[in-house]
């Protein structure tokens, strides 16, 4: 990436930026962030994954997309880079069959497709989320004004570690000498992590449950209302409102709002009001039917699946269908243990092609006579609908962001 970046003249630089990494809620996180930012008059670049609907959704503009002539004008600059068209010397660091040289990644691309993107549509700031892990992930080459690291789980543990202390020190790895870290509650291991990590960095740390409180949540299907009270500050509590029914909605928020005051302390709290109201942010329990009520939720770890279904519970109760399928890295044990007692009828499928699966596996998991297994994904979300509208149940979605946009596209464009 460094490499990559010095070729294209170093467009990380080209504004400045805040960096988002976590095990879950980091992409929340960076669309409010963005949302806000937006609302602010700002042109704010907003990286982050996976896409939902539409693949532009990974590289935004606040809450919509660049216009297309941005697209094609970094698209441009990215291909004569990826095909080596720079001074010969160079050459090898993109030869695969050379000794020296290595293939370039997807990933690698992308994110240095996003940089061209913000420079060339003249962004003000940039909003960056981690693709996956912290210290060696390509978003790592930017100097954010602050870091924010959201909820630390287990997850992508062949890259990360096996354990809570492994994956917090390669997300550490995004703590920047003397920048400010803001980091959401974590349990004592990862906590231990962090702080040492900061302290080594000379980064001041705002910890989200000493620096701010959430209080008087009230969650209904068309968001959350909250206010926030930053206890650093001398300020009245923000009463705030997300469109994104769900606790752990409200505290993304309030991650979002302490790392905005952090970044730009003159930022207007009818700024931060306005822009996460207006947050659009797809698979964040997006309510996407209403006979019966369908939601999509890309939550695909068990400390989120629990959050998810205590949320979609608490407003439709426990009696709904849930589909159900996740990759074949995820923890498909624990995250059934949480779901299984919450549902009348569990359906678990594929979810999409985009990463390896294995939904027997998953179905093991969910053991129940309660349970079926429906490995094609349009037959089991067809089977799901059916089920709701005969019975009135409410449909749960979730354990992969491909399986909420496989069931997002199928409402939507039924013909594909």
């Amino acid at each position: 990436m460094e490499v990559l970046a010095e070729l294209a003249g170093h467009p990380e630089n080209c504004a400045p930026s805040i960096h988002i990494a976590g095990s879950k809620g980091k992409g929340s996180v960076t669309g409010m962030i963005a949302s806000v930012l937006e609302a602010d008059g700002r042109r704010a670049a907003r990286y982050m994954s996976p896409h939902i609907v539409d693949y532009r959704e990974r590289i935004c503009l606040g809450n919509s997309f660049f216009d297309e002539a941005v697209y094609c004008a970094a698209g441009d600059e990215l291909r004569d880079i990826a095909e080596c068209k720079v001074p010969a010397a160079k050459n090898s660091l993109f030869d695969p069959d050379s000794e020296e040289g290595e293939a370039l990644t997807f990933f690698e691309l992308l994110t240095l497709y996003f940089f061209l993107c913000a420079r060339i549509g003249s962004c003000d700031v940039m909003v960056v989320e981690t693709g996956m892990g912290g210290r060696l992930d390509c978003t790592n080459i930017i100097n954010p004004l602050v870091s924010v690291i959201t909820l630390i789980e287990l997850e992508h543990t062949a890259f990360l570690g096996q354990t809570i202390s492994a994956v917090a020190g390669e997300k550490a790895g995004i703590i920047k000498p003397g920048k400010p870290l803001i980091l959401a509650r974590q349990n004592a291991e990862a906590l231990d992590i962090f702080k040492k990590r900061a302290s080594e960095k000379n980064s001041p740390l705002l910890y989200f449950p000493d620096s701010a409180a959430i209080e008087n949540p009230h969650i209904h299907p068309n968001g959350t209302d909250f206010s926030l009270t930053l206890s650093y500050t001398q300020l009245p509590p923000l009463n705030l409102s997300i469109p994104i029914p769900g606790l752990i909605q409200a505290e993304n928020a309030g991650l979002a709002a302490l790392a905005l005051k952090t970044a730009f302390p003159a930022i207007d709290n009818n700024i931060i009001r306005h822009g996460l109201s207006g947050v659009k942010i797809p698979a964040r329990f997006e309510k996407i039917a209403g006979n019966p009520p369908l939601i999509i939720d890309g939550a695909h770890t068990p400390e989120s699946a629990l959050s998810c279904a205590e949320t979609f519970c608490s407003l439709y109760g426990e009696k709904g269908i849930l589909l159900f399928g996740c990759a074949a890295d995820k923890n498909a044990a624990a995250m059934a243990d949480i779901l299984l007692p919450r549902f009348s009828q569990i359906i678990v499928t594929t979810p999409g092609t985009f990463k390896a699966s294995d939904p027997e596996k998953v179905f093991n998991a969910f053991s129940s006579d309660k349970t079926l297994l429906i490995k094609d994904t349009r037959t089991a979300i067809q089977q799901a609908l059916e089920t709701g509208r005969k019975k009135g149940l409410p449909i749960l979605v979730t354990g992969s962001f491909y399986l909420a946009s496989e069931v997002r596209g199928f409402v939507f464009f039924p013909g594909r």
